[in-house]
């Protein structure tokens, strides 16, 4: 298992990450409408433009095929005093999961936001995503609770932060 830089010609290939992974992973969570309405060209034009302004990072199996991703950056939402940085998406397929990718696929994130001099990061996880515990093992403690609206159906968002992420031990 490789993880390297994303680059714009990987946006296929993580498109369809994202879409495969949503449907396994958000299954009886978000509405099937929505999963059955995601589409890989769509995620695709996203990813494109994702990755020609900001940096994601990519897992690659034994035979380079792109079984895993993450992005992140600086906070968003700005609702977080304290929190400069944040983990904007992370998605391994469901056969690689609890491997040690997702420890792997978060170390260049970190890395990279302490090169930008940021110590601190959030993420926002569903509330009945499996995964949530994930974060919890690396340290991240739960600090708000916020609701999310997906194809109609209100649903909690757990946001997990990190005050100094110099502690995450990988």
């Amino acid at each position: 298992m490789k993880i390297r830089k994303a680059v714009i010609t990987d946006a296929k290939a993580i498109a369809k990450v994202q879409v495969d992974t949503w449907t396994t992973t958000y299954r009886n969570i978000v509405p099937e409408d929505y999963l059955k309405q995601m589409s890989y060209d769509d995620r695709e034009e996203m990813w494109k433009t994702i990755l020609s302004s900001g940096s994601a990072y990519v897992a690659e199996n034994e035979n380079e095929e792109i079984i895993g991703f993450s992005s992140g950056g600086k906070e968003r939402s700005g609702d977080y005093d304290g929190y400069q940085g944040e983990i904007y998406a992370i998605y391994i397929l469901e056969e690689y999961q609890r491997n040690g990718i997702g420890k792997q696929l978060i170390k260049p994130i970190v890395k990279d936001l302490k090169a930008q001099n940021i110590f601190s990061m959030i993420v926002f996880v569903l509330e009945d995503n499996p995964s949530k515990s994930f974060y919890e093992s690396l340290g991240g403690e739960k600090i708000d609770c916020v609701k999310t609206v997906i194809a109609g159906k209100t649903l909690n968002e757990l946001v997990y932060g990190w005050k100094d992420i110099r502690t995450i031990t990988f």
